[in-house]
């Protein structure tokens, strides 16, 4: 992995509040912003120029990370329309500073961006894939670059929108993959900086319990997830087409038993300890 200096400006000294970033030798620039402070965002004059923005937030329904990727010859106008948008609560916009991004690179970065969001799957993004630009060969080369650079400031941003789930953390973890069983139904997964992944191949439970009525958020998942084909029946159980990080162990052990469960305890390893006991190791 190359290397980068990467320079965090925080104008009010919060790491928190309106920050740009910039990185040596990238004529790019990132500025990120929570909605709170969308105003003050407005107000820079970077947004008079041509870019890319990601607005995310919650799904109100789902409970899940949601997401929407845009592009704009003026950042500011776009934004603005926005505003009516309920769901977002940050907002990240990537600009050049020698204002050489034109219609066309923006488009293609919209396209390139929306495509490899869909593809790691964190997010729910709000928009279909966008139908993207064609460019000059020396161009693309440079709009690869420049998103190289978006993938980069993403996650110092406190986005991880195209972070992919990397399974090879399993075997860091202490006891290795974790179990989740009930009724024939197995989930396998693994604990993540960011919750708990259940892995692909992994089934479900089909029919709901009743403390699924007292919890909404369990059957609003598993129907977001049903809905967009991760699972899907398969022999008396939903089976997971891909790997999906949950917010945490009892989030993606409620999807599996169909209903509220304590995941430090119902999580175990091969040989029958719970997640809660190697937490106390």
């Amino acid at each position: 992995m190359t290397s980068a200096n990467i320079k965090l400006f925080l104008p009010r000294g919060d790491a928190k509040s309106l920050r740009t970033a910039e990185i040596f030798n990238w004529t790019g620039m990132a500025i990120a912003a929570p909605r709170t402070e969308i105003d003050e965002l407005l107000q820079r004059p970077e947004l008079d120029k041509a870019g890319i923005y990601i607005l995310s937030g919650i799904d109100p329904v789902s409970d899940s990370p949601r997401a929407y990727i845009g592009e704009a010859e003026v950042i500011r106008d776009r934004l603005k329309q926005h505003k009516t948008k309920e769901f977002w609560i940050s907002a990240i916009v990537f600009v050049s500073k020698d204002e050489n991004l034109t219609k066309s690179h923006v488009r293609y970065l919209e396209s390139r961006l929306l495509a490899e969001a869909a593809q790691v799957g964190k997010f729910t993004l709000e928009q279909n894939q966008a139908g993207g630009s064609k460019l000059p060969e020396s161009d693309r080369e440079d709009m690869e670059f420049f998103l190289s650079r978006i993938r980069l400031l993403l996650p110092v941003l406190g986005s991880d929108l195209l972070i992919p789930i990397a399974q090879s953390a399993a075997k860091q973890q202490p006891g290795g993959t974790l179990f989740c069983r009930m009724k024939g139904a197995e989930g396998r997964g693994y604990r993540t900086p960011d919750g708990f992944v259940v892995l692909k191949g992994s089934t479900a439970v089909l029919q709901e319990r009743p403390s699924a009525k007292k919890w909404p958020s369990v059957s609003a998942r598993r129907n977001k997830l049903i809905a967009d084909g991760i699972l899907v029946q398969n022999e008396g159980f939903y089976l997971f087409k891909r790997d999906v990080e949950f917010s945490s162990p009892s989030a993606a052990a409620a999807v599996i038993e169909g209903g509220s469960a304590n995941g430090l305890i119902e999580w175990k390893t091969k040989d029958g300890r719970a997640l809660k006991d190697l937490d106390e190791q």
